[in-house]
């Protein structure tokens, strides 16, 4: 029998519990493949990351920013469609290994500014060249100070950083949490 996402130890992540902005891309056809890998749109993330979520929302308020998220907590079987469609390991977590958004443990995510446009990154989500590393110094002064600005952000809340995307939070040591598919976790996403 199939747990339901709180037993699986999932935080269904929405306003107004969480006043973020949802754009999650792999329900929608704006994603790397092209159509949308996810039947249902819902952000989920394991109860240690969610509260460090509710810490960067706090954080960028301060500042009159908000969060827009792209993707949380991904099913295995969506990790292995991606895989699928583009097996790049310098962007995409080998499911076999296992990708700490498989495990609640990851987020992908921007900066909105008051006037309620993203800050500009530089690159889009999702942009798989080497212009989406953190520390790339082939974009604007401006752009380097708003993926600085996410940076400290999201570090000062307590997450860990992937080097080679702007976007991409995740928790220390992801592996301590299992991983998990749609079934598993009960979240009807896929």
């Amino acid at each position: 029998m199939a747990m339901t996402p709180a037993e699986a130890g999932l935080v269904e992540i929405a306003p107004p519990d969480f006043p973020v902005i949802l754009d999650l891309r792999y329900a929608t056809a704006d994603n790397l493949t092209g159509a949308p890998v996810y039947r249902r749109a819902a952000c989920y993330l394991n109860e240690e990351a969610a509260g460090l979520l509710r810490r960067a929302v706090t954080l960028a308020a301060q500042m009159n920013l908000r969060l827009r998220l792209f993707d949380g907590f991904r099913p295995t079987e969506a990790a292995w469609a991606l895989w699928n469609h583009t097996p790049d390991p310098d962007f995409l977590a080998d499911p076999r290994k296992g990708s700490p958004h498989s495990r609640g443990a990851a987020i992908d995510l921007t900066l909105v500014g008051s006037d309620g446009r993203d800050l500009d990154m530089g690159t889009d989500f999702d942009a798989f060249t080497p212009q989406a590393h953190h520390g790339n110094l082939d974009i604007t002064p401006a752009q380097q100070r708003n993926r600085a600005l996410l940076l400290g952000i999201m570090t000062s809340a307590g997450w860990d950083f992937y080097r080679n995307e702007w976007w991409h939070y995740q928790l220390f040591s992801p592996r301590r949490f299992p991983l998990l598919s749609d079934a598993d976790a009960g979240t009807a996403m896929m």
